[in-house]
């Protein structure tokens, strides 16, 4: 169990006041001049050796991703690009961290953004975080008072801004080039790549892309050392993650933990446990809508990191954990999720225009029962011509929960179109 002092979001519940004076006191601002002044170069070791994965869904290191901005500009300004647009259904942790402790996302932006050469920054926030976009206005404001941001930010020679900009509400504007083209006043439809944002990113410029959660680990980190956070978790999957539980939990809540945290240690010590006891767990989202759930068999065991869900065909992503008892009609959930992918592609590439629409029309008679047998394989045949096959990863998205539904669940399927057809021969006899 994660030790308060290791705790990187302090506020995360809101216990505390928001404002600039008091986020100082818990820390936040603390000679970040002198941790400028130590150099570029220093700043993306340190988050090389930290082992800092994204946490917005990929997990990709974030050091190495800092790495392929170009080191020196060939006229060109860079550009950080935080994605708070936080649309990934059981995922709720930007939110809070904008809320309640946005001094650290902000002053993440600033050291971030001078490790990678960037004078300015935007936060592209999700359109429906209204009242988060207005506390973050203000914060940013607050900051710039202080002359923390700005010309000669917080005293160390380096001139910065952010600027704020409110999305629409599209899922697929999650999706880093997506959000760029977005960000640009296009339609969020992702770009193909290579090019990669890195080289020609926001305004054809070389630009990052990091989630909120991500930046506002950064000044922890330089200032701890990057070894500190690596000593957090397991190798490879190192530091702390905020875990967002919901569903049939006796206490719902978004929580700081170590990585690699027991699945059941994490539901059991901070949600209150399964309602009804662990014996009534039916299976688990681990990572948010777009990841295949696991069945209970697994859970007992499996640890909460990329590489150990990885292991058992799923994915950390977002860490959104979604619990479902055995009260849940667990196929009546996934065709939900496949009506949400649905609705949500952009329809740039046919295999998710087509293919999101058809798996769903499927899923729904899966849900009733009126579907053949041989219809679960034809289905789980499309899925993976779906995945992997399209720009961005929704594709991916929409295919994954039904494979895992497939992979686990495919008794409960084959018994309702034996269910459907009993009645169906009863209803003509």
């Amino acid at each position: 169990m994660l030790s308060d002092k290791d705790r990187i979001f302090t506020n995360l519940y809101g216990f505390h006041d928001w404002r600039l004076a008091a986020a100082r006191r818990r820390g936040a601002w603390d000679a970040s001049k002198d941790l400028i002044a130590k150099g570029r170069d220093w700043m993306v070791e340190q988050v090389k050796e930290s082992g800092l994965r994204g946490r917005g869904g990929a997990g990709f290191p974030t050091g190495l991703k800092w790495s392929f901005m170009p080191r020196r500009s060939d006229g060109r300004p860079h550009y950080l690009v935080v994605n708070a647009d936080e649309s990934e259904p059981g995922t709720c942790k930007d939110r809070d961290i904008i809320r309640h402790d946005p001094q650290i996302l902000i002053e993440g932006c600033l050291l971030s953004s001078f490790a990678m050469g960037a004078h300015a920054c935007y936060i592209y926030i999700r359109g429906e975080f209204y009242r988060e976009a207005a506390r973050l206005q203000a914060a940013i404001d607050e900051a710039r008072e202080a002359g923390l941001i700005g010309n000669n930010a917080a005293g160390s020679g380096w001139d910065f801004d952010i600027v704020v900009h409110r999305g629409a509400g599209a899922y697929i504007c999650g999706a880093e080039t997506g959000l760029l083209e977005s960000l640009e006043g296009k339609k969020g439809m992702p770009r193909l790549k290579p090019p990669f944002p890195a080289a020609v990113g926001l305004y054809g410029c070389p630009t990052t892309v990091n989630n909120v959660e991500t930046i506002a680990a950064v000044p922890a980190i330089l200032r701890r050392g990057g070894a500190w956070f690596a000593g957090l978790g397991r190798p490879k999957n190192s530091g702390t993650k905020v875990f967002c539980i919901s569903g049939h939990v006796n206490a719902p809540c978004n929580v700081e933990e170590e990585m690699g945290i027991p699945l059941r240690e994490l539901i059991e010590k901070h949600a209150g446990g399964v309602r009804g006891g662990w014996d009534n767990l039916l299976a688990v989202i681990p990572g948010g809508s777009s990841v295949p759930l696991i069945p209970n068999s697994i859970c007992d065991t499996v640890l909460m990191d990329f590489d150990s869900l990885v292991a058992v065909k799923s994915g950390l992503g977002t860490a959104a954990v979604i619990v479902m008892d055995k009260s849940t009609d667990v196929v009546r959930a996934i065709a939900r999720i496949s009506r949400f992918y649905k609705h949500e592609s952009c329809g740039q590439c046919t295999p998710c225009r087509e293919g999101t629409g058809w798996m769903w029309r499927v899923m729904e008679r899966l849900a009733e029962g009126r579907a053949s047998v041989a219809e679960i394989d034809v289905l789980e045949d499309v899925s993976r011509q779906v995945e992997g096959h399209t720009i961005c990863a929704l594709g991916d998205a929409a295919a994954w929960p039904i494979q895992g539904l497939i992979r686990h669940f495919r008794p409960e399927l084959e018994r309702r179109i034996a269910a459907f057809e009993r009645r169906a021969r009863d209803k003509a006899a």
